[in-house]
């Protein structure tokens, strides 16, 4: 994964993209990185490739998934939260599910 700041050369305008969209895809493409559209100036889009954009979307998956472990860790060492036995038969309770013999 790319850095996570944006290279100056990744600034382009709306209108620079919109004359020559062939040629910033091509480097999206080539590269992984963001480009981030200027209109009047200002930074107001940021354009992706899809390869890109998918794989910072499992990044983020993965750090959530990370940070709900950690919450978890730390309410089982505060003595927070119940046994997996008691939250299964709870659940086969709330859905009705028999107990298997």
């Amino acid at each position: 994964m790319e850095p996570t700041t944006i290279n100056l050369q990744d600034i382009h305008s709306l209108t620079d993209f919109q004359r020559d969209t062939k040629a910033h895809i091509r480097r999206l493409k080539k590269t992984g990185r963001p480009e981030v559209l200027t209109i009047n100036g200002k930074a107001s889009l940021v354009v992706q490739d899809a390869v890109a954009y998918q794989a910072m979307l499992e990044v983020i998956g993965r750090t959530e998934a990370i940070k709900g472990i950690q919450r978890g860790l730390q309410e089982a060492d505060a003595g927070e939260g119940r046994l997996i036995r008691e939250a299964i038969d709870d659940l086969r309770k709330k859905h009705r599910i028999p107990t298997a013999s």
